[in-house]
């Protein structure tokens, strides 16, 4: 018999981890180029590896968790992010690198992926409230790795932190073989062909969708706020950096919201509320020459974006409950992959037609997320 609270808090540990790999290169790209003499264009290009790495990773681990259940699953993802980290704070090889950065994106979505589907499996109630505090984790990730950093940078090379960070996530696989985890739910192989119906489901696909906009809707506030914020306030880049903390900020406080006094609202009240925020904050964004009224604005439109994952995969945790990983990692590579295709046309906008069109294209963004959202609450019972 398994610990429901210890396998949550386990959960929490592994997205705590993804908020980390997910922020960790940004990090630390400047001490990377000094040290291998990287010019701009391969910088860039160990951008596009890690979320190759995670798109891999997410739609891998959700049959094997089915099949196989959690527990191998999440230690072995964990001892492939530590390799990823270790090789990345001691190799002195350029392609090399490529490869150990991959790693940690694979190790890192599947463990996305994979915790979400466990809380979710492990929640008889409130599974969208449950996941929301999950997410908490992986903000507490994101942003304390710079926080950390940026303290540690005078002390210690970036070499042994990031080693740290591998040796925490070795920990945390080992961990992961120490405790229990709940069974898994098919002893014999899914057959290839409810997975095809999974995938032609129109209720998934709905849902897929939903946050194929909301992931790329997150890429590009955190992709363009800044850019956006110096063009049009004449800010120091410094000074959009902070806002754009305080976005995540945002999204992290409203999460812990839903996940604590607003456990009890539905899920159409819920994206009532979201909505509502989104708008506040997108209009403030949009008609503000104030840098305060600004970051005002981001900290509401964090708080709007804050329910989306959550609430779509509860939603989807009650429909797809004996296939939840599956069901899970066809959700994730279609919203990681929209994240990447969203973000590849805002930068066309901004290049041929200006930054400027930011709110603009995330106004369009929250008509569409509308839209689908009453379909899938009309679909799941949520609405009538």
């Amino acid at each position: 018999m398994f610990n429901r609270k210890l396998v949550f808090w386990s959960a929490c540990a592994g997205m705590l981890l993804f908020g980390i790999c997910i922020i960790t290169l940004g990090s630390v790209v400047a001490d990377l180029r000094l040290k291998l003499n990287l010019d701009e264009i391969s910088s860039g290009t160990l951008f596009t590896i890690l979320p190759i790495g995670i798109i891999a990773g997410s739609l891998l681990f959700g049959p094997i968790a089915d099949r196989n259940g959690y527990r191998l699953l999440l230690a072995v993802s964990a001892i492939i992010m530590a390799a990823g980290f270790f090789g990345i704070a001691y190799t002195g090889s350029e392609f090399v690198l490529k490869l150990y950065i991959l790693l940690v994106g694979l190790g890192g979505g599947a463990i996305n992926g994979a915790t979400n589907a466990l809380v979710s499996d492990i929640s008889e109630t409130g599974k969208g409230a449950n996941i929301s505090l999950l997410g908490v984790f992986y903000g507490i990730g994101a942003l304390g790795m710079p926080l950390i950093l940026a303290l540690l940078r005078n002390v210690m090379n970036f070499e042994i932190i990031v080693a740290s960070v591998g040796m925490l996530t070795l920990l945390t696989s080992i961990f992961y073989l120490i405790i229990k985890f709940p069974p898994p739910k098919h002893i014999k192989r899914v057959p290839f062909s409810e997975t095809i119906k999974l995938v032609k489901n129109k209720m998934l696909l709905l849902i897929a969708f939903f946050l194929f906009f909301q992931s790329s809707y997150e890429g590009i506030i955190n992709n363009w706020t800044t850019t956006y914020m110096v063009s049009k306030l004449a800010v120091e880049q410094s000074s959009a950096l902070y806002a754009l903390t305080l976005f995540v900020a945002g999204l992290v406080a409203m999460r812990l919201l839903i996940g604590s006094l607003f456990r009890s609202f539905t899920p159409a009240k819920l994206l009532v509320i979201s909505f509502g925020l989104t708008i506040a904050g997108l209009l403030i964004l949009r008609l503000s020459s104030s840098y305060s009224l600004s970051v005002t604005g981001l900290v509401l439109l964090g708080a709007g974006l804050a329910g989306g994952f959550p609430i779509m995969l509860g939603i989807a945790g009650n429909l797809f409950a004996e296939l939840s990983g599956t069901a899970f990692s066809i959700i994730f590579f279609i919203a990681l992959t929209g994240n990447t295709i969203i973000n590849f046309l805002m930068g066309l906008v901004a290049q041929h037609f200006g930054v400027k069109h930011l709110i603009t294209f995330a106004l369009a963004e929250t008509v569409i997320m509308i839209l689908l959202s009453v379909l899938i609450l009309k679909k799941s019972g949520n609405i009538k």
